[in-house]
């Protein structure tokens, strides 16, 4: 679809605009459009499609109905109700609606280790999106290590494009993927779906309660060091590809002052929040992977359109997703050993240079900002946050604007 936004400020007034163009709020957006309201939807990404359908076609069926795209735009404030500040590359804009599909997605949890900051240490997903980006990883060795199905999901994508995955590392137990395998019994779809992914991997070890505990090198990664069952080993690699799970982006929400859950944001059965007129779809409420984002994107959708009996129709279908999504949740929840990878002096904030022991000087997140910048820097806590969150117990206390790091010249409205 076209992108139609110039670069001067909009006026126009949406019926429902939609933060997030991954599979919820495709979904979202597509079913409020359908509905007969006049959809906006805003996404930071050059096209829609999200993490999960990165440079690939599958979005499009979510695009036939009438959806005004604004690409490139990310939203960084609110500066009063009805209004989104956006800014683009050479522009910034604002726009106006009567009701707010928050659909923000989620992240990649990054717990530190010694020589996490090494270049070629990424994310899990953040690997695949860079290779999927072009980024050449032909007869590269890789270490994939973490938590979670998406360790199985990027593997098979980095070896189907010529990388030598030399094993997987996942740190649950072998008894917790077991009852968890055997959940899917219920679940065809899913089962087939994961008896593809092992297929595809045939030939690479998969271990069960291992994870990394260092990484080393002198200019860039050259080895990591695993541990399993108390023994150690280096392992030789190019990259190592690690995330330890997801965690919800719950900070657009946070600022519109949405009450949070144990989980993510806070909805009813309508995926309304505690705010009127603002919705939240997919992992922003919670990590359930990508067919309950897009139940509940629908959800959404039609309820911000004024649908609700419709919306009722895929009550039960998210029901059954989210039923599923608990038993994930239980199976790979981050074991209490993985808080003891930092030492004093490893970094917890790469963007400020904070160590461990720096912050563990300090009672809460307010204190460890005020005291260490940790959590100040480009990143504005989304890499640190999660992650001393697992070690410390410690969420967030506020968020004020700019979400994101914006221009200066952004900050200050126009007219």
């Amino acid at each position: 679809m076209p992108d139609t936004v110039s670069n001067v400020v909009s006026n126009a007034t949406f019926d429902v605009a939609v933060i997030g163009a991954g599979p919820a709020g495709l979904a979202a957006a597509a079913r409020a459009a359908e509905s007969g309201a006049r959809v906006a939807m805003v996404d930071d990404n050059p096209r829609p499609g999200g993490q999960i359908w990165r440079a690939s076609r599958t979005p499009e069926p979510w695009l036939r109905s009438q959806v005004e795209v604004f690409s490139g735009a990310r939203v960084f404030a609110a500066p009063e109700p009805g209004v989104l500040a956006l800014e683009r590359s050479h522009s910034n804009l604002e726009l106006r609606y009567r009701s707010l599909i928050l659909a923000t997605g989620a992240r990649e949890r990054f717990l530190p280790f010694p020589g996490w900051t090494l270049p070629n240490v990424m994310g899990a997903g953040g690997l695949q999106a860079l290779a999927k980006s072009g980024l050449p990883i032909n007869g590269k060795r890789i270490v994939v290590a973490g938590s979670g199905p998406l360790l199985l999901a990027v593997a098979k994508y980095l070896r189907g494009h010529g990388a030598d995955v030399r094993l997987i590392a996942e740190q649950a137990d072998s008894s917790a993927i077991f009852r968890f395998g055997l959940g899917l019994i219920a679940k065809p779809g899913k089962l087939i779906q994961a008896a593809q992914f092992r297929a595809g991997l045939l030939g690479i070890r998969y271990l069960t309660a291992c994870w990394p505990i260092a990484a080393r090198g002198v200019e860039r990664l050259e080895s990591v060091t695993l541990q399993r069952n108390g023994k150690t080993w280096t392992e030789p690699c190019d990259y190592l590809a690690c995330g330890f799970g997801l965690i919800p982006n719950v900070e657009l929400p946070a600022l519109f002052g949405c009450r949070m859950s144990e989980t993510g944001v806070a909805v009813d059965d309508y995926q309304q929040t505690s705010v009127a007129a603002i919705y939240c779809a997919g992992e922003v409420t919670g990590i359930g992977g990508l067919d309950l984002a897009l139940v509940e994107g629908e959800i959404a959708g039609y309820a911000a359109a004024g649908k609700p009996r419709d919306a009722g129709k895929l009550f039960a279908a998210r029901k059954s997703n989210r039923q599923f999504a608990g038993a994930l949740e239980r199976a790979f929840a981050p074991r209490a050993e993985l808080r003891n990878l930092p030492q004093d002096d490893t970094f917890v904030c790469r963007c400020e240079d904070v160590t461990y022991a720096r912050v563990r000087q300090c009672s809460n997140w307010r204190e460890a900002k005020l005291h260490t910048r940790c959590g100040m820097g480009p990143c504005q806590g989304r890499v640190c946050g999660g992650a001393l969150e697992f070690l410390l117990g410690w969420k967030p206390d506020s968020v004020r604007p700019p979400v994101l790091p914006a221009r200066v010249g952004s900050l200050a409205r126009p007219g």
